[in-house]
């Protein structure tokens, strides 16, 4: 395993697990193969409503857990101080342990700021080894590394051959917050896994396209979490430390950079609504659930 060593000095694997997308029912099962391959990152978040089941499997495997980096995120409905510290709080109860590895803000909307004191005070408080952000794009991402008191560590965005991500990772690079993509794969959109260059590089090598994308992005630095439901696919992934692409290849990859999304952007408004619209469904929801609860 590769590692990258954050701002603060913790060591972070560069290729890690990622169960977004990992239903409750497959969730343990996933994260114990996993393990069992040998991933020693896990990555959820309170929005894949899986944290209780990634718990159990690091509590059943056979794996120490300080030999396990394990990140949860914080949903925007638990936005602002009190809100933000309580929830992190419960969302370690869930995940059984007295601490986290890395824990990130998952959406630059609404109050981050008063969010993102309370992971510092978390972080003070030695319950969580290191902080950071996700989807925060270069703008917001230099406001709170120029503004809060504790600089983010990670900065967890869409990152793949189709949306490089160049010019933000020139930026983190400078303020020292590690990149890491959510997507480094871009979930296969626009035929990523059949691509005529990826696939002839991977030929070169005796490699599938998604072990030559992996590669590429370790290559440039960045922290990979692949998500896959098959223990076959998770050993495929995590094969990928016994080649290098030469320069010529990383030139090819490059070459094929979109520079867009291929899922949304945050700066649409249409696209912020939508996320505003969701923490509304799932606050009545949960609101309705607990007027059940009480009559």
């Amino acid at each position: 395993m590769e590692y990258k060593v954050l701002s603060n000095g913790v060591k972070m694997p560069i290729l890690g697990y990622g169960v977004y997308q990992v239903t409750k029912d497959e969730c343990e099962r996933c994260v114990l193969d996993a393990l069992s391959v040998g991933y020693r990152s896990i990555d959820t978040a309170q929005a894949y409503f899986n944290e209780e089941e990634v718990g159990e499997a690091i509590k059943k495997s056979s794996v120490a857990r300080e030999d396990i980096f394990l990140t949860t995120k914080v949903w925007i409905e638990n936005y602002g101080y009190e809100n933000a510290k309580k929830s992190v709080l419960e969302s370690m109860e869930k995940l059984q342990t007295d601490y986290l590895d890395l824990c990130l803000l998952h959406q630059p909307f609404s109050d981050y700021y008063g969010a993102w004191r309370a992971l510092e005070e978390l972080y003070d408080e030695g319950k969580i080894r290191s902080i950071g952000i996700s989807n925060f794009y270069p703008d917001r991402m230099v406001d709170i590394a120029s503004f809060a008191r504790i600089r983010p560590m990670v900065n967890q965005v869409e990152v793949h051959p189709f949306n490089q991500q160049a010019k933000a990772k020139e930026y983190m690079d400078k303020y020292g917050v590690q990149i890491e993509a959510w997507a480094p794969f871009g979930e296969g959109r626009g035929g990523l896994f059949e691509n005529p260059e990826i696939t002839a590089i991977g030929e070169k090598y005796g490699k599938t396209a998604a072990q030559v994308m992996l590669r590429w992005h370790i290559q440039r630095g960045v922290v990979v979490i692949p998500k896959s439901t098959h223990i076959e696919r998770m050993r495929e992934n995590f094969d990928v430390f016994d080649f290098n692409l030469c320069d010529e290849d990383m030139s090819a990859m490059a070459a094929l950079d979109k520079n867009e999304s291929s899922f949304f952007s945050h700066y649409d408004p249409a696209m912020v609504e939508w996320f505003v619209k969701m923490v509304e469904e799932r606050k009545s929801n949960h609101d309705s659930s607990k007027e059940k609860k009480n009559w």
